[in-house]
């Protein structure tokens, strides 16, 4: 692809498996001057902290490990991909602790965020010199470390914890908790692209509402509307609506999906009929 076909385009980054090739991976999008730069989500951050890419999805975890949260801006926790960066250690071994495991061995492909970690901790237990914690960095197979004797913990990525089980691991802290984000430059070198970046960024957000709300339709008499709107109080108000029956009224709310079904229990219990619960795909919040 010639470059120049990018002058003037919303660079947005999205993050893509395996190593950066010498061929650039982007694709044009047709109905907005936008192109999709597929790179490491490693690479991101920086791409974006530096503003040669104007928008970003990458995890909150990266950031950090990339010493980057001064140079760009969370716009917006996406709701995927979290995961926990948590210490771990053999399950049938001594250390129960970070404490027990200050001063030892830690492997780990975090070192900034391990080291920064375990240099508190080295710092409150007055460990100095050769007393102090070790990181070592591994690329990968962190979980096998142990194991192989290379370390007595590791600082790793923890989703389901499946493989941090089947490695006979268990976790004694949680450094920290991510998911994936959108990032913006905290000094973008493209200011003439502020509007489009603000359209894009509100269209993901509603995209993300839309997965966390449901809309939740009941009819109530409206002698139990005040009870009825704390229970479903809505983002700002409910919308309720006249029925032929002048001694009830229809109400519609958005509801969080995972309080829906306490929220129809509440309903049923204040008289209300009819409760309808429908999925967004997508929304404006």
């Amino acid at each position: 692809m010639n470059l120049e076909s990018l002058d003037g385009r919303l660079l947005f980054a999205l993050p893509k498996k395996g190593r950066l090739h010498e061929k650039l991976d982007v694709c044009l999008v047709v109905n907005h001057p936008i192109a999709l730069v597929f790179l490491p989500a490693s690479d991101i951050p920086s791409f974006v902290g530096k503003g040669n890419v104007d928008l970003g999805i990458t995890g909150h975890d990266v950031i950090l490990e990339a010493k980057m949260e001064k140079h760009v801006t969370e716009v917006l926790r996406l709701g995927f991909g979290k995961c926990a960066l948590q210490v771990q250690v053999p399950e049938t071994g001594a250390i129960r602790t970070v404490d027990d495991l200050a001063g030892k061995r830690v492997v780990t492909s975090f070192e900034v965020l391990a080291g920064e970690y375990f240099e508190a901790i080295d710092t409150r237990l007055k460990l100095s010199g050769d007393q102090k914690t070790r990181i070592e960095y591994v690329g990968g197979s962190v979980e096998a470390a142990c194991a192989l004797g290379l370390a007595d913990g590791i600082v790793d990525l923890v989703e389901s914890g499946d493989t941090m089980r089947a490695a006979g691991l268990q976790a004694i802290a949680t450094v920290l908790d991510s998911e994936a984000v959108l990032i913006k430059s905290s000094v973008p070198k493209h200011t003439d692209l502020a509007a489009l970046i603000e359209l894009i960024t509100s269209r993901i957000a509603g995209v993300v509402a839309s997965s966390k709300y449901v809309v939740c339709q009941y009819n109530i008499a409206r002698a139990h509307l005040p009870a009825a709107s704390v229970i479903t109080p809505g983002r700002r108000a409910p919308t309720v609506s006249p029925l032929e029956d002048e001694t009830w009224a229809a109400v519609s709310s958005m509801v969080e999906k995972g309080k829906i079904a306490t929220v129809m229990d509440r309903l049923v219990a204040i008289g209300a009929e009819d409760i309808m619960i429908f999925n967004l795909d997508n929304c404006r919040v």
